[in-house]
C-alpha cells in the first residue's frame, strides 16, 4: 500500500502537491512519481479513493469500452477533452487492470465493472502509488492555496475539530486540483471552486448531473405510488435520446435514462418518454380493433407494460373501453400520449444523488495538452473540478483516468 497517514503536523517539501486521492488525483500520483517526482496527496477524508468505493454499487465501473471523447462528453468546449482521451485510451487502463488480475465484466453498453468489489480498482492505485513513493496524507483538508514566490503555500487542517489548532502549511512548487465537483456532498469540496474565483478564473455554473429528476406537484399524485416500477424506456432531452431503463420512484423518476437525459435538462423544459420504444402501439391498436374488438384497451397496454403504471394512468391517459369503439383519432391520442409522454419535472434531487457535477472551472483557463492554467503558473487541474462531464456508465472514470495521466506527463 502507499503510504498513507491519517494527518500531518508540520511544513513539508515536495515537488508536486496534488489535492485530492480520488480517481484523477490518485492516476495522476502514480504517473508523476513513475517520472521520479517527490509526490504528496492531501487527502480531506479518512479514506483514499472513497467516491470510487461507492460507484457502480460497489463494484467500480471503472470504464466503458466506447468512451470517445467526441460523442460522450459535455462542455462549453466540446474539443477540450480530446487531446488527453487520445493520449491515453480506455486499452490503457484495462491493462493496469489485468497486470494487477482484477476480475472484471462488461455489464452493458461498454460497461466494466469490477466482479467483486470497487475495493479492488482503490487498492491496485494504492499499491501503484506505493511503487513510486507517493505519500498521501489523509484527514487533511486543504483550505487554501496561494501563489508564492516560485510556487504556492498551500494552508492545510486537519479533519479532527479536536486538532484543528494543529493547521500547518506545505509549500509546493506545483500544485493539482484533482478535489473534484461538488456531488456527493459528504464527501465533496468545493476547493477547486473556490481557488478558481480567488485567482480569478472563470468558472461555468456548477449544477448536478447523472441525477434523478422529481415530480411536479400534480405528477406526484398520479404516479407517486409507482415506486419501484421499472420499464425499459427511451428518454429523449436537449437533443439527445436515451433507451435504457426508467425506474418510478416516491421523489420522482429515475434509473440510467433519466440520469443521462438530466445532464442535458433545464429546468421548466419538458422531457419526452417513449414508454413503448420496442412496440408500435397504433399498429397493434388498430390490428386489436379487427381481430380482438372485445378486448379492453387496458388488457392491450397491459401487454407490454407493468400493470400496475398501466392502472395508474387509467381514467387520465386513457378511457378504459373495448377496442372496437376506439375511433382512429382516439387510438392515435392514446399512443401518442404512451410514445411520448412529456414529463415536466419539478427539478433534480440534487448533489446529495448526483453522480457527477456538470460545469466546473472553465476549460479556456486551462492547457488541454498540460492542465495547467495559462495565468497561474504551476496550478494544475484534473477530473470532476473541470468542465468536462461524461455520460453515466464508466466515462466520467475514463476522463479522470485520462485527465491525471495526461497532468502527470507534464509536471
Amino acid at each position: 500500500m502507499a503510504s498513507v497517514v491519517e494527518n500531518h503536523h508540520s511544513s513539508r517539501e515536495c515537488d508536486v502537491l496534488i489535492v485530492g486521492a480520488g480517481a484523477s488525483g490518485l492516476m495522476c500520483a502514480i504517473h508523476a512519481g513513475r517520472r521520479g517526482l517527490k509526490v504528496m496527496v492531501m487527502e480531506k477524508g479518512p479514506k483514499p479513493g472513497l467516491k470510487i468505493l461507492v460507484s457502480g454499487g460497489g463494484r467500480c465501473n471503472f470504464t466503458n469500452l466506447w468512451a470517445d471523447p467526441e460523442d460522450h462528453y459535455l462542455s462549453e468546449n466540446q474539443h477540450f477533452c480530446i487531446s488527453a482521451m487520445r493520449r491515453y485510451p480506455v486499452s490503457e487502463f484495462i491493462d493496469m487492470v489485468n497486470a494487477h488480475g482484477i476480475g472484471y465484466h462488461e455489464k452493458k453498453l461498454g460497461q466494466l465493472f469490477c466482479d467483486h468489489s470497487a475495493q479492488d480498482i482503490v487498492a491496485m492505485l494504492l499499491n501503484e502509488a506505493e511503487q513510486v513513493g507517493v505519500d498521501i496524507r489523509l484527514n487533511s483538508e486543504v483550505s487554501q492555496i496561494v501563489p508564492d514566490a516560485g510556487g504556492f503555500r498551500v494552508s492545510v487542517t486537519p479533519g479532527k475539530a479536536a486538532e484543528a489548532s494543529c493547521a500547518y502549511v506545505v509549500s509546493a512548487p506545483q500544485v493539482v486540483l484533482a478535489s473534484g465537483g461538488l456531488s456527493l456532498p459528504k464527501i465533496a469540496s468545493d476547493l477547486a471552486y473556490r481557488t478558481a474565483r480567488e485567482l480569478n478564473m472563470s468558472i461555468v455554473s456548477p449544477s448536478p448531473a447523472l441525477v434523478p429528476l422529481t415530480w411536479n406537484n400534480v405528477d406526484k399524485a398520479d404516479f407517486a405510488d409507482l415506486s419501484g416500477v421499472s420499464v425499459e424506456c427511451e428518454v429523449s432531452c436537449g437533443g439527445q435520446s436515451f433507451r435504457e431503463n426508467l425506474l418510478f420512484t416516491h421523489r420522482g423518476l429515475s434509473g440510467p435514462a433519466i440520469l443521462q437525459a438530466s445532464s442535458y435538462w433545464q429546468p421548466k423544459a419538458g422531457v419526452f418518454i417513449d414508454l413503448l420504444p420496442h412496440f408500435d402501439l397504433l399498429t397493434e391498436l388498430e390490428i386489436a380493433r379487427h381481430q380482438r374488438g372485445k378486448s379492453r384497451l387496458s388488457a392491450i397496454l397491459k401487454g407490454a407494460l407493468p400493470n400496475r403504471l398501466v392502472d395508474a394512468v387509467s381514467g387520465t391517459w386513457f378511457e378504459d373501453t373495448a377496442v372496437a369503439q376506439m375511433s382512429s383519432q382516439q387510438c392515435e391520442a392514446v399512443a401518442e400520449q404512451f410514445h411520448r409522454w412529456c414529463f415536466r419535472p419539478g427539478g433534480t434531487e440534487g448533489y446529495r444523488t448526483a453522480e457527477v457535477t456538470l460545469g466546473g472551472i472553465s476549460t479556456a483557463e486551462f492547457s488541454s495538452k498540460t492542465f495547467e492554467a495559462k495565468r497561474c503558473k504551476g496550478l494544475y487541474a484534473i477530473g470532476e473540478a473541470l468542465d468536462v462531464t461524461g455520460w453515466l456508465g464508466g466515462y466520467n472514470f475514463q476522463w479522470a483516468w485520462a485527465s491525471g495521466y495526461c497532468c502527470a506527463q507534464h509536471l
